[in-house]
């Protein structure tokens, strides 16, 4: 058996330095993070892999909206698969809007009473959302009708992303380097209900057989698969169960803070998948418990300071 080696810490200490005194402990949450933060810096320098980003939770909302926007600048991740919520509130910045530090404690009623939504400790008003569903409107009225009939979610959150032309934008970025923006389900959103409500109005259908081709197309013709799954629900399943039809991903890194005992797919640990032909082995995954907003961005400070490092 191996021993447990020691932390040791210098003031002069970079972020990656940090990382590397925690995997020598190989244990508990600092071995986890090490882990992760080797396999994450592993793919991002391997051209070889096709490397999927999911998103749930409030990760826009909770400040990682320009980081995500890095990762497909730099051209680090292929695809982002997402809850509407998350394309929601990058396009609620887009138009000049902000989350307001609130108080997790606050009134509920009163919140309610001044117009004010509430995500745990994150404000934001519900002029937001109004004035997004005129944008939004607006933007859909541009696309040709034959253009918005049968359209993938993908390519109408290329149009949306290259019309509002925000360039600290999730969806502009991601037009711009043509990386499919997926939404398994958008319309559980309040993007989606504008969408909805703009359907009910003028022609608007969307086909979501066509961003499961996009998406399989993506995973076949990949060398390696490598997956970030931030959070869990529909956006870690619609990768894990797409991955199935080439045998599973080849490196996968899980940061979630739910519990696996009641069976739910957001807390079902990684090798959990390896059954269902999801994951192809234990070798190359890591399941980090923790808050996705505090221990991304050291993840990927890290990673990418490994990368320069031994370029």
């Amino acid at each position: 058996m191996k021993n447990v080696n020691q932390m040791k810490l210098s003031p002069d200490m970079h972020i990656e330095n940090l990382i590397d005194e925690m995997e020598k402990t190989k244990v508990l949450g600092a071995g986890r993070l090490s882990k992760a933060t080797r396999l994450v810096s592993e793919i991002l320098g391997d051209k070889r892999y096709t490397i999927f980003l999911t998103l749930a939770g409030p990760l826009v909302p909770g400040g990682l909206r320009s980081l995500i926007r890095f990762l497909i600048a730099k051209g680090y991740i292929h695809g982002i698969i997402s809850t509407g919520a998350n394309v929601t509130h990058d396009l609620i910045e887009s138009i000049g809007i902000k989350h307001k530090v609130g108080d997790s404690r606050a009134s509920d009623i009163i919140l309610k009473r001044s117009k004010i939504n509430r995500i745990y400790d994150i404000y934001i008003e519900q002029k937001a959302f109004e004035k997004l569903e005129k944008k939004v409107h607006r933007i859909l009225e541009k696309i040709p009708e034959k253009a918005r009939t049968q359209i993938p979610s993908y390519e109408l959150l290329w149009e949306i992303g290259k019309k509002i032309n925000d360039q600290n934008s999730i969806l502009t970025t991601a037009e711009n380097m043509k990386i499919p923006v997926i939404c398994p389900c958008l319309q559980d959103s309040i993007l989606g209900l504008h969408l909805w409500t703009f359907s009910q109005l003028k022609p608007l259908s969307l086909n979501p057989f066509s961003d499961l081709t996009k998406l399989t197309d993506m995973i076949f013709d990949a060398n390696k698969v490598g997956v970030i799954i931030l959070g869990g629900g529909v956006p870690k399943h619609h990768i894990l169960i797409a991955s199935t039809l080439r045998g599973g991903v080849d490196t996968a890194i899980q940061i979630t803070l739910d519990r696996p005992e009641g069976g739910g797919l957001s807390g079902a640990p990684l090798e959990e998948a390896i059954s269902w032909s999801k994951i192809k082995s234990t070798d190359r995954i890591v399941n980090v418990i923790g808050d996705v907003t505090m221990i991304f961005p050291i993840i990927v400070l890290s990673a990418i300071r490994k990368i320069d490092r031994y370029s």
